[in-house]
């Protein structure tokens, strides 16, 4: 008779028997870096070669699908209706990667041979998203080989432009919406609260990058003959920077401080405390005094100056610049009025008398803040299957700290949002030595074929 305890002994099995791996292997392999056009073939093989007929092999009907506004960077839709009375599961991933910074990796690592060394599994892609999307299928493809069905309908849809900001996601999702239709999104990306605690998000901050730029004039003039008699535009830009956030990082911008950190949210975030584990040491007397760290990552905007340049900083000269530019980025949360983030900051630095300070939008936009409450139906429902099949309590976060398409899905499509992470803070995602952990993926193999198995006995099926 199929069982619950069944299915988790077959993931067990995959994992210990080198399956997980040897895919896994061969899904690093893939040069997927969509952030480079020339390796925009490698994007369609990794979905045509690989993702294709994984899923054909698990029942899963497969297109491969193109947007105008992602030229190059297609889409795989999947699906395996077993009743049209079930309830649907939609679940995303991406088999794009962040660029591999060859080079950078330490001795021994190479960014597309997957490395394993005691408890870590390293390659580009084993923690953002190749390694996410391979667990969540495993477990998929356990549920049927035990019960024979999933007893719930799936749909999938693989990217391959994330790292690019999701070009053509959304308007998919417009022109397709009945192909991606479902009663919830369950998908995993970003990092758990902590290696060892089951975390679900239910949403992600938002972010908006910017240029701050002062020019005066053409060339740099020798600062003996001219210091003290021309505007430093590094100055004036410094003082500026410094009016929109005070010395320990307090957003100064009115229109940037959120109205929603609300009781229910802080309630929430009490039991997700930030740090403790491998990292850097978060800096308690850093950010919004009146919050907690949790608060601070999670419910609350945060500014960042993430490069700035006046001169040649390599090569320095006696001499005033006639130009200091500042890229910046603001971090939000629910509550934050998307259109007003630029316009509330360029009121605010004339109201400091910093008109001379240009605000750039960067090229591409990021993804809007959105977040699901912790109390949702779908939320209880993948929190108790999680518990039960890991013996912990996961940290229920109402939104990621990072930023995710998450918009795309929870407007786009009107889903419940549920996010189930399988990596963890300190996996150097977009950064070399990129890794997964093992033991984490014991327990993520374990969780959500427990997961999906639940979702299926929910409606009929074996217990």
């Amino acid at each position: 008779m199929p069982t619950r305890t069944g299915a988790l002994k077959r993931i067990e099995a995959y994992l210990d028997g080198g399956a997980f791996l040897s895919e896994l292997g061969d899904m690093v392999a893939v040069e997927s870096e969509s952030q480079e056009p020339a390796k925009r073939a490698e994007l369609r093989r990794y979905l045509q070669e690989l993702m294709v007929p994984r899923l054909a092999g698990m029942g899963f009907s497969t297109t491969i699908l193109e947007r105008p506004e992602a030229p190059g960077l297609p889409f795989l839709a999947a699906e395996r209706i077993e009743n049209p009375g079930l309830e649907t599961v939609l679940i995303y991933g991406h088999g794009d990667v962040i660029r591999a910074q060859e080079g950078r990796w330490r001795e021994g690592l190479s960014p597309f041979r997957l490395v394993v060394e005691g408890d870590r599994v390293y390659g580009r892609g084993t923690a953002d998203n190749k390694g996410q999307h391979c667990i969540n299928f495993a477990a998929l493809r356990a549920v049927i080989a035990e019960r024979g069905r999933l007893g719930f309908n799936c749909r999938i849809v693989l990217e391959t432009g994330e790292e690019c900001g999701s070009p053509g996601l959304g308007a998919l999702f417009a022109a397709e919406r009945a192909r991606f239709a479902a009663d919830v999104l369950i998908a995993s990306d970003g990092p758990k609260l902590h290696p060892e605690r089951p975390t679900l998000f239910m949403g992600s901050r938002g972010a908006v990058n910017f240029d701050l730029r002062v020019k005066y004039r053409e060339g740099a003039h020798h600062s003996g003959n001219w210091g003290g008699l021309l505007k430093d535009p590094a100055l004036v830009l410094a003082h500026a920077i410094a009016s929109i956030a005070d010395r320990r990082g307090q957003i100064l911008v009115p229109e940037w401080r959120p109205t929603s950190l609300t009781a229910e949210v802080r309630a929430a975030l009490a039991d997700c405390p930030v740090g403790g584990f491998e990292g850097p040491q978060v800096d308690v007397d850093w950010g919004e005094e009146a919050l907690t760290p949790s608060e601070r990552a999670f419910g609350w905007n945060s500014f960042a100056v993430l490069a700035q340049t006046s001169g040649v900083p390599e090569a320095p000269v006696n001499a005033i610049s006639g130009e200091a530019r500042a890229h910046c980025q603001l971090r939000y949360v629910v509550g934050t009025d998307p259109e007003d983030i630029l316009p509330a900051l360029r009121r605010h630095l004339d109201a400091g008398g910093f008109g001379e300070v240009e605000v750039v939008p960067a090229d591409r936009g990021l993804f809007h803040a959105t977040r699901l409450a912790p109390d949702h139906p779908w939320v209880a429902r993948v929190a108790a299957s999680v518990a039960e099949t890991t013996g912990k309590r996961p940290a229920l976060l109402p939104n990621l700290a990072g930023s995710i398409p998450n918009e795309c899905f929870s407007e786009g499509l009107g889903l419940p949002t549920v996010w189930v992470p399988h990596s963890y803070p300190g996996c150097s995602q977009h950064a070399p030595d990129e890794h997964l952990l093992l033991s984490s993926t014991r327990e993520s193999l374990r969780m959500m074929t427990g997961l999906f198995w639940d979702i299926g006995a929910g409606q009929g099926g074996a217990g």
